[in-house]
């Protein structure tokens, strides 16, 4: 499905709104268009409309106005059957109007000489005597127009505020659909990180993962409350307008239509040209939020190594690359943007003038009017306001475009789905059947693995960086799948069990422990409602924590800043452990739990180990060797392969591997 279905197939989730607001949105622009059509008839009707065939009539009629001791009565306004007689004409020459005691064929061309009024239409001349009239005379005959005039005012009033409601409508509730749009969108892009493979995070940066749920959904946010409201808007004006312009003149409304195929080459021309670096700097803003990110979580390394000056001259350069695109959108812009749509409004502009004078000085008198001339070129000016903003929005809708297409690419990851309920606890048996594993596809860093843990026995995973032993981890949590072979818990082959029920029952505590923003409590209990405060304390007091935090002011409650940084290694890795032993998992890894932990809280923490292991599989992969000496079996890895085997005792009797490790960690060079 392209990017353009699915950014509708969103909004057609909230449709009865969008609609309701976009019925609201024509009856705005209905009320707008109504203005000049209000306007025409002030003009035509009751301004210039006293310009007319007047007749007298009987003393005190309805709209008569008494001139010199006679009333009189606009043609147009005689009653049927009214008595009348003696037509007279009133007309404008120059900036005074005069009163011709006759009906005049035509009025074009007149001209005054003395008391005479001449009039022309092509070869015909004629002169009748006329009167000039004061502006006291004057205001008469327009006073029986004030109260139409005051109607129709009212009537243009009343447009005014209907549109602006009817448009503050449309807007609010376009406003609405769009932000529950970029909830939804946003929940499910948060939903779907939680699906994602590990695999996944391990070649895209954090802060890239951070810019496709904020920047990009941020633009898409943008796409549906200015863009679309916008350009939707714009769509509905300019269709209005071609509706009124036609109903003023047909041909003038088809020349105007000359303007749409002009505003087609337009859209394909910017778009040509602004995809390509609306790409590009989509990608170089994801990768500045990458690289703030990283930074920001290295500052201690970048600071320890003086690698400041460096760091700012990389950011300056990506950031430079950026500025460079962004001028470049911006020439495109400026150059197809308020310019162009200045040009073509005035060329239009002058078009319909020249054409309204041709018609005048050709004779064509039907089609001109003052107050068509003030609608037609009202509207004509209101055409290219939506314009502009269409135009505008141009550089809006790609950008959304593009980031549209970066979250559309997140959301089709494959990756798991997140399976409700759970599993009754299993014992913990664990069993590798002929395992081989590979990060790449390439290289195989685990290697027709096998080996059996049975319930509640401690096994070892020891050797070199990248022997291996993380990755047995990874296999057995199902953050990966094994390339080939099986894995079984308590005989049931894990890839058939889904990944949340699987580590419902396990736990883990890491070299370098994970803490949330919270409190010690709630890094314990990770906000599980179904362990209690009860049990949370227990936990801490089981691992030794309470002696090492009960200095703080709050005790447990203490609050944990971003990853614990108000705390020591050793009170980090004590809250770890009191989390793992919370939870009771039937099986537990330890992952070099002890290596950045000083002795004395090393032997606080092997004092509550034998209280964490008891009746539960516990993998331990650990460098300093002395804490595994009472482990029920060690395997020793080197190369993804199982090279030794057997108790601490037995591996050393063997004098192998594990011997000459044991022996130069004790310090004896010679072995």
């Amino acid at each position: 499905m392209s990017v353009n279905r699915r950014l509708l197939a969103y909004a057609a989730q909230y449709k009865r709104t969008i609609w309701v607001a976009i019925a609201m949105l024509a009856l705005s622009v209905a009320a707008q268009l109504g203005g000049p059509f209000v306007a025409k008839a002030m003009i035509d009707r009751h301004i210039l409309g006293i310009e007319r065939t007047w007749y007298e009539v009987p003393a005190n009629a309805a709209k008569a106005v008494v001139f010199r001791g006679h009333w009189y009565e606009r043609g147009d306004y005689l009653a049927m059957g009214e008595p009348h007689r003696h037509p007279a004409t009133l007309l404008e020459v120059g900036r005074s109007f005069y009163f011709v005691q006759s009906a005049l064929p035509f009025t074009d061309d007149p001209t005054v000489h003395g008391h005479q009024v001449t009039v022309r239409s092509g070869d015909r001349t004629v002169t009748e005597p006329a009167i000039r009239l004061t502006a006291r005379e004057l205001f008469a005959f327009y006073q029986p127009e004030v109260p139409g005039l005051w109607r129709l005012a009212v009537l243009y009033f009343l447009l005014l505020l209907g549109g602006a409601g009817f448009a503050y409508g449309q807007q609010y509730l376009l406003q609405i659909s769009a932000n529950q749009i970029l909830q939804r969108m946003r929940r499910e892009v948060f939903a779907q990180i939680q699906r994602l493979p590990i695999r996944y995070f391990d070649t895209l940066p954090a802060g890239k993962v951070v810019s496709r749920i904020t920047n990009d959904t941020e633009a898409i946010r943008d796409f549906y409350v200015t863009v679309a409201a916008n350009m939707l808007s714009s769509m509905i004006m300019m269709a209005g307008i071609y509706i009124a312009m036609f109903i003023l003149s047909v041909q003038l409304g088809l020349i105007c239509l000359a303007l749409l195929p002009i505003l087609a080459a337009w859209v394909i021309f910017y778009r040509k040209y602004a995809v390509t670096i609306n790409h590009r700097i989509r990608v170089l803003l994801s990768d500045i939020n990458a690289m703030i990110n990283e930074t920001i979580q290295g500052v201690p390394v970048i600071r320890a190594f003086n690698r400041a000056n460096r760091t700012q001259q990389e950011f300056d350069a990506l950031n430079e690359t950026y500025y460079d695109s962004q001028i470049k959108l911006l020439r495109i812009n400026s150059a197809t943007s308020h310019n162009l749509a200045g040009v073509l409004r005035n060329a239009f502009l002058a078009l319909v003038i020249a054409l309204f004078g041709w018609r005048a000085v050709h004779g064509v008198v039907a089609a001109i009017s003052f107050g068509m001339l003030y609608a037609f070129v009202d509207y004509l000016s209101r055409l290219f306001q939506p314009v502009v903003q269409l135009v505008n929005q141009l550089s809006n809708l790609e950008q959304a475009r593009v980031s549209a297409e970066r979250v559309f690419e997140l959301l089709d990851e494959p990756g798991r789905d997140v399976v409700d309920g759970e599993m009754a606890r299993y014992r913990g048996r664990v069993e590798f059947e002929h395992v081989t594993f590979s990060y790449d596809g390439e290289h195989d860093v685990l290697k027709d693995l096998s080996f059996v843990a049975e319930p509640g026995q401690t096994v070892a995973l020891v050797g070199h960086t990248g022997s291996g032993k993380s990755s047995i981890i990874n296999l057995l949590f199902r953050f990966y799948d094994a390339t080939r072979g099986r894995i079984l818990v308590d005989g049931m082959d894990i890839t058939e069990i889904p990944p949340q029920h699987l580590r419902k029952h396990m736990g883990i505590v890491l070299q370098d422990p994970f803490l949330f923003t919270g409190t010690i409590a709630s890094n314990v209990s990770l906000g599980d409602e179904s362990i209690s405060r009860v049990r949370i304390e227990q936990a801490l007091r089981d691992v030794g924590a309470d002696r090492l935090l009960a200095h703080l002011p709050n005790g447990f409650d203490e609050p944990v800043l971003e990853h614990g940084s108000t705390l020591s290694a050793g009170q980090r890795q004590l809250i770890s452990f009191a989390r793992a032993l919370a939870f009771d998992p039937a099986i537990l890894v330890l992952d070099e739990a002890t290596s950045s932990i000083d002795t004395e809280t090393e032997a606080i923490i092997q004092d509550a180990l034998d209280v964490l292991k008891r009746g539960r599989t516990t993998f331990i992969i650990a460098h300093r060797l002395s804490t595994i000496r009472t482990a029920d079996q060690i395997l020793v890895l080197d190369g993804g392969v199982v090279v030794e085997r057997g108790t601490h005792d037995e591996l050393m009797r063997l004098r192998g591997r594990y011997y000459q490790m044991y022996q130069l960690q004790q310090g004896n060079v010679s072995a």
